[in-house]
């Protein structure tokens, strides 16, 4: 004992004493996914080891282990996120490793939709103007609103011509004709519902001209789309300036008959700027949501005055000496362009895919609720109510009248010409009430794609939103603008057939070219054909239609009268 006292004694002083480990384990390596990170093996205390002074005791060098640095993309890993492995060493003090969040959180309200390929690391963009401009600055749509929106403006004053139509036509013709755009006006209607959320991109597409620039390019966009755009917004509004002017002067005269004591009653002019003062007024409702009670008053009206149209005409029985043999004279090319002008009459009838993105717009949308399923639910119920009132209009007014009906009127004017003292003068002047509404809640409807663009321009130029005065003068401008134009061009009506075939293309071929583009169908299959085929035969009819309403213009002649509205 002596002896190893004497050992322990003369060892150097600056050498530690340490107790020797037991059962060291072996250092592991996961070299796979972590480097070399060494697992600290578990140390004996001193009173687990029975005899210290009885071993020769040699200190021992321990190795230091290496320094690995991680990827930063491993740190955020949810499966690395749970590892032991990342709470030992500095990693457990203090510094808990947070699950991150998840990213599904956008509200259903903002614009871009919250797109599945978030998961791939794809974000929305969002666009802050949207909230200053009037149709997508409320996003609280429903299906109800679709369907109002989607039925004041797919009823209106170009379903009352459609018996024009069929007195070139005939019958088979009419009916075919009718129920083929029926059918590819729906159809392209669903494709512009599915197109207007964007899942590459995660944008919606809020606005027609927007789609088009986007698929087509900013040029070709612009190029293709703009001016139909334009005239089936601003053009139809001056339209309804007319149809709304002369349809209140016929209630006035409707109303107080031979018995009129005013002595100098309103002229048509001044009946104009009666219903523009009117219109002007509404249309300071700030966005397309606001006027959704209005859409409603409309298509009621609207549903009103077409069964009320067809019903006295029906009614009151066909007129004497009445034929339905198709009007057509001149030569063989003047029967083919008069056979074509009709087809754009029809083709005029079907309007309205202007304004399905706008409408769609103002619903909000999300991965798990998109705004097509409501938009699309909105559409049918809208489509079902305007075949239950544009097919018997067209069928029952051709029926009563014939061939009889005026080439520039409608059955609006055939029945006042033809029953204004058959029918009572309460029905023809609630007809005329309804007309004049709808005419009006029509005017805020297509008139807020006109509101949108010049609130744009002040937007993006100022970065800021429009204030209400000056949003105010803008609608104010543009209402008096359509009213000049109504009584400088009152012959706007003539041009029906010619401005059908312009506005065919939006309806009808370019929905097909856009789901070409951005769906990419595979080719030579059946979505592929129907598309192409009906992209090619859109464009080529709208080419026709609109040399044959040149030719039925210039070879019939129409009445200029600038600023002599009758």
């Amino acid at each position: 004992m002596a002896g190893v006292e004497d050992q322990v004694s003369s060892l150097p002083n600056s050498l530690p004493i340490t107790p020797r480990t037991v059962n060291t384990a072996p250092m592991f390596h996961h070299d796979d996914q972590f480097g070399s990170l060494p697992i600290t093996p578990r140390t004996a205390s001193v009173a687990q080891t029975p005899s210290i002074l009885s071993l020769p005791i040699t200190p021992r060098t321990a190795r230091t282990p290496s320094i690995v640095s991680l990827p930063p993309s491993q740190f955020h890993s949810p499966s690395l996120s749970r590892s032991p492995l990342l709470l030992t060493g500095d990693h457990a003090a203090n510094k808990p490793v947070k699950t991150p969040r998840s990213r599904g959180l956008t509200p259903r309200f903002i614009t871009p939709l919250g797109s599945p390929l978030r998961k791939a690391l794809k974000m929305t963009r969002l666009d802050p103007q949207d909230a200053w401009l009037p149709i997508t600055e409320s996003r609280n749509g429903n299906a109800f609103y679709a369907a109002f929106h989607t039925l004041c403006s797919g009823i209106g004053i170009q379903a009352l011509v459609l018996p024009v139509a069929f007195t070139i036509l005939g019958w088979a013709w009419g009916i075919i004709g009718l129920t083929v755009a029926f059918v590819w006006q729906l159809y392209t209607l669903y494709l512009m519902v599915q197109l207007h959320e964007n899942h590459e991109t995660g944008l919606r597409y809020s606005r027609y001209l927007q789609l088009a620039c986007a698929t087509f390019g900013e040029n070709l966009g612009k190029l293709s789309s703009a001016f139909p755009l334009g005239y089936l917004s601003a053009g139809t509004c001056c339209a309804l300036i007319i149809i709304g002017g002369s349809t209140a002067k016929l209630l006035y005269e409707t109303l107080c008959g031979a018995t009129c004591s005013n002595p100098k009653p309103l002229t048509v002019v001044e009946w104009y700027l009666v219903f523009t003062c009117v219109a002007v007024v509404l249309a300071q409702l700030p966005n397309l949501n606001s006027i959704a009670g209005i859409s409603l008053i409309g298509a009621l009206t609207a549903v009103g005055y077409c069964t009320a149209l067809w019903t006295v005409s029906v009614a009151e029985g066909r007129l004497p000496n009445v034929s339905y043999e198709p009007v057509r004279k001149g030569s063989q090319v003047n029967k083919i362009f008069d056979l074509l002008n009709a087809f754009g009459i029809i083709a005029f009838a079907f309007r309205g895919h202007n304004l399905i993105l706008e409408i769609q717009a103002t619903m909000p949308s999300s991965e798990k609720h998109p705004s097509r399923v409501p938009m699309w639910r909105g559409v049918q119920f809208a489509y079902l109510l305007i075949a239950m009132c544009l097919f018997p209009l067209a069928i029952g007014g051709y029926w009563a009248y014939g061939h009889l009906i005026p080439a520039n009127g409608s059955v609006l004017t055939a029945l006042f010409a033809f029953h204004s003292q058959d029918v009572s003068r309460s029905v023809l002047a609630l007809i005329s009430i309804f007309v004049i509404i709808n005419a009006v809640s029509s005017f805020q409807l297509y008139g807020m794609p006109m509101f949108d663009d010049m609130e744009s321009a002040y937007t993006t130029r100022c970065k800021k939103a429009c204030p209400w005065w000056l949003r105010s003068i803008f609608r104010a401008i543009f209402g008096f603008i359509c009213f000049f134009i109504a009584v400088a061009l009152p012959f706007l009506g003539s041009f029906t057939g010619l401005i059908g075939g312009i506005a065919l293309p939006i309806t009808f071929a370019h929905p097909c070219f856009m789901w070409l583009k951005v769906k990419k169908p595979k080719k030579y299959s059946l979505s592929w054909w129907v598309n192409w085929g009906l992209g090619l035969l859109g464009m080529g009819l709208s080419v026709i239609l609109i040399a044959a309403g040149l030719y039925v213009v210039i070879d019939t002649g129409v009445k200029i009268s600038f600023f002599n509205p009758q």
